[in-house]
């Protein structure tokens, strides 16, 4: 029988995805201070954060727990959550009418050890007005997403492309994630 997989993340998104993907879980989410380090690299970040998360709940030898956590970037400057509806339009105004990288960083805390990785995904958003991004944070949705949009949602109207895992914008690579439980089973 496998181990129990642990999630330890409180996002619907990465709930949602690994239900639908069929694979079983429950949650156990601790707080993990989200701060990146002055020049530390997104990748590096989000992995650091994945690992943080996965360790904070990892509670039982006979167990495997998986953090995660997804950055978007932009050039040289990392957008995580906004804090607010106006940090948000500014977001969407950087994405609009360019191409972006979605990071996600994983943690598979296990009995014999940990795995840390991560995937990237470029997103190519098409040119917004004003008044599509001011509608768009109207609508409260971007508030709890990295880079101020849910590609899933209402959002999903702006992109133009996706270069790589679309799971893996939404927050969890299921691909990868799968292929490494399997090394577990």
């Amino acid at each position: 029988m496998p181990l129990p997989l642990i999630l330890a993340s409180q996002s619907p998104r990465r709930r949602e995805l690994l239900a639908t993907a069929g694979i079983l879980f429950t949650v156990r989410a601790r707080e993990v201070e989200e701060v990146r380090a002055t020049g530390e690299a997104a990748d590096a970040y989000v992995r650091r954060l994945a690992y943080a998360k996965a360790e904070a709940a990892w509670e039982d030898r006979e167990e495997i727990v998986l953090g995660a956590d997804t950055v978007v970037v932009l050039g040289q400057e990392v957008l995580e959550k906004p804090r607010d509806a106006a940090d948000a339009r500014a977001m969407l105004r950087l994405l609009a009418g360019r191409e972006h990288t979605v990071i996600t960083g994983i943690c598979l805390r296990h009995p014999g050890g940990v795995q840390v990785d991560s995937t990237a995904t470029r997103v190519h958003f098409a040119p917004l007005t004003d008044a599509e991004i001011d509608a768009y944070v109207a609508s409260g949705e971007p508030m709890d997403k990295a880079g101020a949009y849910a590609i899933q949602g209402l959002a999903s109207k702006f992109v133009e492309r996706v270069e790589g895992c679309y799971f893996n914008v939404i927050g969890l690579p299921l691909s990868q994630v799968y292929r490494y439980l399997k090394t577990l089973e």
